[in-house]
This record gives C-alpha cells, sequence and structure tokens, in this order.
C-alpha cells in the first residue's frame, strides 16, 4: 500500500515534465519560424512557455537542441498524418504493382491535408520555409526525415506509372514540384485564401485542391 504513492508522484512527475516540454516547443517552432534561429532567444522561448531556462537548457541542452528538436516535432507530425498511404504505397511498389496512381492519389491527398491544414500553415510552414531559404542545424533532420523519404517514394510510383523500373532524375524533379505545389497553400496561404475569396483551407478546399492533383495524377 505504501509503495503506491511514489510511483504515483513519479507519474505525475514526468507527465508535467513532459508537458512542460511539449509547451517548449510548441513555442519555439512558433518563435523560429517567426524570427528566424539567429534572432529567436532561448530566454524568450523560455518565459512565452511559462518554464526556466535551467528548464529549457536540461531539455534541450541549448539553443541549437531545441532548433533540432522543434524539426523533429515537424517530422514525427508529419510522418504521423502521412504514414499510413505511404506505406500501403510501399508495399504496392514492393509487390511489383505498375498502375500505382490510386496509390499517388491517396499518398499526395494526405500530405495536402497535412501541408494545408491551420496548425501546419501557421505553425509547420513557417518554420519549413525558414529554414530552406536561410539553412540552419535542423536542414540535416528535414531531408533525412522528410524530404528525401517522401520524394524518393513519389518519384518511384512516377517513374512505375510511366513505365521505368526506379526512380530517376525526372521523376524526382516531378515529384518535387507535385510537393513544392503545395507550398501555395501553405506558406502562400494567406494569399490563397484572398484569390479564391476561402474562409479556410479545409474539407471543401481541400477537395478542390486534391482534385487537382488527382487531374495531375491522371496525366502522367
Amino acid at each position: 500500500m505504501t509503495g503506491g504513492a511514489p510511483a504515483a508522484g513519479r507519474r505525475g512527475g514526468y507527465r508535467k515534465g513532459e508537458e512542460s516540454r511539449q509547451r517548449i516547443l510548441e513555442v519555439a517552432i512558433a518563435e523560429f519560424g517567426r524570427v528566424g534561429f539567429a534572432a529567436a532567444t532561448t530566454r524568450a522561448i523560455a518565459q512565452g512557455a511559462g518554464a526556466t531556462l535551467p528548464s529549457l537548457q536540461y531539455y534541450f541542452g541549448g539553443k541549437e537542441g531545441l532548433y533540432r528538436a522543434c524539426a523533429e516535432e515537424i517530422a514525427a507530425r508529419f510522418v504521423a498524418m502521412t504514414q499510413a498511404p505511404a506505406e500501403a504505397a510501399a508495399q504496392a511498389l514492393l509487390a511489383g504493382e505498375t498502375d500505382l496512381r490510386a496509390a499517388l492519389k491517396s499518398t499526395m491527398a494526405a500530405v495536402a491535408r497535412a501541408m494545408t491544414g491551420a496548425d501546419s500553415a501557421g505553425l509547420w510552414g513557417a518554420f519549413v520555409s525558414r529554414e530552406l531559404l536561410a539553412p540552419g542545424p535542423a536542414l540535416d533532420v528535414m531531408l533525412e526525415r522528410l524530404f528525401a523519404p517522401g520524394i524518393d517514394l513519389i518519384a518511384a510510383m512516377i517513374a512505375r506509372i510511366q513505365g521505368r523500373d526506379a526512380a530517376d532524375e525526372p521523376a524526382r524533379i516531378r515529384a518535387m514540384l507535385m510537393i513544392a505545389s503545395l507550398t501555395a497553400f501553405q506558406s502562400g496561404r494567406t494569399v490563397a485564401l484572398r484569390i479564391f475569396g476561402w474562409d479556410d483551407i479545409a474539407g471543401p478546399q481541400l477537395a478542390a485542391i486534391t482534385a487537382a492533383l488527382d487531374a495531375e495524377i491522371d496525366a502522367l
């Protein structure tokens, strides 16, 4: 009976610690996206998260460690949102399927949802855009976890649809163009909303975007 309280206390402490770490990450992603790596300060991030500088250093080891952790967090969320169709597409490739249009459409629809959602466009989009414009310590994380695997998978499907055995340079270029087209609705979200007179990018708007992607895939 007496052993339960300390265990509960440890669990409670771990939960609070994880919540604190997550708050710091959320504030850091927004701050790095707003002002960039060089201008952001760990003091401002800690204050915004209601945390202390020592706790930030404990969890992340400093500014660069925090920045890389932000990239890892963004990658993990993106992977979680696209994992099911991406895994199904990878299995279809391994099985030797030639017409992978349905798998490519499902994968790109998931990518579109991940990139155009309010959370990703407002929070991740600015961080990723800044990192691509002025590469810093998070670029390798994003290349390894997001860009390279995603481009390789989509390029492999494009090549197979077009009758080639493996992803080649033309397929990779087409994959990059297909993914990059969605940034118009992520980093360019404000412009898109104004141009189309949309209030949001959600159900019908996302359906219109994915329909345009489907047409591009049908034309391969």
